[in-house]
């Protein structure tokens, strides 16, 4: 199903390999949007790209680390080479989870951990402000729309003991996020925090959770999220009319309390 609002805009979406950023190049693509997916697995970007491609969107894969320079550069030129402009729409999705606290979970993966959820945001959103601020016309900033959107986590607003690692890293995309907004917003430029609760997904077991942890937090919760539950969000926030911005969005299963 298309929508006027997004008809014709190029988006990149990074970590769409499965999950949120797997959905949220779905929908954005069967309204229109035409997608560069990024990812490290190539094979299910390949499926991604042409199972697209046979619902009628429009698509295009680069593989790599999200938070390598050369790797973040070649989304945007996928989008001018495929698509014949700049993606006027930024996803910051990758990311990883790390189960435990400061005190317990796996330090040799921290770096790691950091790399992506973190430096790979701050790159994307560099690269991002540079491309998008350079097609805003000065005389008339809010022509049209153009986003940033990143995937922060319930648990980068309030503090989770059984992922506090995790956590802090969601902290720091918050404050990028805000930080950005503020600078580029006046700029005509959207920079919008998108921060679910629980997701099942590939999530839980790349953090390290036991299935059956995972199992007995889903059940306390049921029904959690899906993915699509959080993509429709993104879908509607890029939507809106350029001089209205949903810049900060909490989401939670109903039945989630805490964190």
């Amino acid at each position: 199903m298309t929508s006027a609002a997004l008809q014709g805009r190029i988006a990149i979406v990074t970590g769409a390999s499965a999950g949120i950023g797997e959905a949220i190049a779905r929908d954005l693509a069967s309204m229109g949007t035409r997608v560069v997916v990024n990812a490290r697995r190539g094979d299910r970007l390949d499926a991604l790209v042409a199972s697209i491609a046979e619902s009628g969107g429009e698509a295009t894969a680069v593989v790599g680390d999200c938070a390598d320079r050369a790797v973040v550069g070649a989304m945007f030129g996928a989008a001018r080479e495929r698509f014949g402009a700049d993606a006027d729409i930024v996803v910051a999705n990758a990311g990883r989870g790390l189960a435990g606290s400061v005190c317990t979970s796996d330090d040799s993966q921290w770096e790691d951990m950091v790399r992506t959820n973190v430096l790979g945001v701050a790159l994307l959103v560099r690269a991002a402000s540079e491309h998008l601020v350079a097609q805003t016309p000065q005389d008339e900033p809010l022509a049209r729309a153009r986003d940033i959107v990143i995937l922060g986590s319930n648990v980068g607003k309030h503090i989770s003991p059984f992922s506090s690692m995790y956590g802090s890293t969601k902290f720091a995309v918050g404050a990028i996020a805000e930080g950005a907004r503020r600078e580029l917003g006046p700029r005509g430029v959207r920079v919008t925090l998108i921060a679910p609760g629980i997701v099942k997904s590939e999530f839980q077991q790349v953090a390290g959770y036991s299935p059956e942890w995972a199992q007995q937090f889903f059940t306390k919760f049921e029904p959690v999220l899906d993915p699509s539950d959080v993509s429709r969000v993104v879908a509607f926030v890029v939507s809106q009319p350029a001089h209205v911005h949903v810049n900060d969005v909490t989401l939670r299963p109903t039945r989630q309390d805490y964190p």
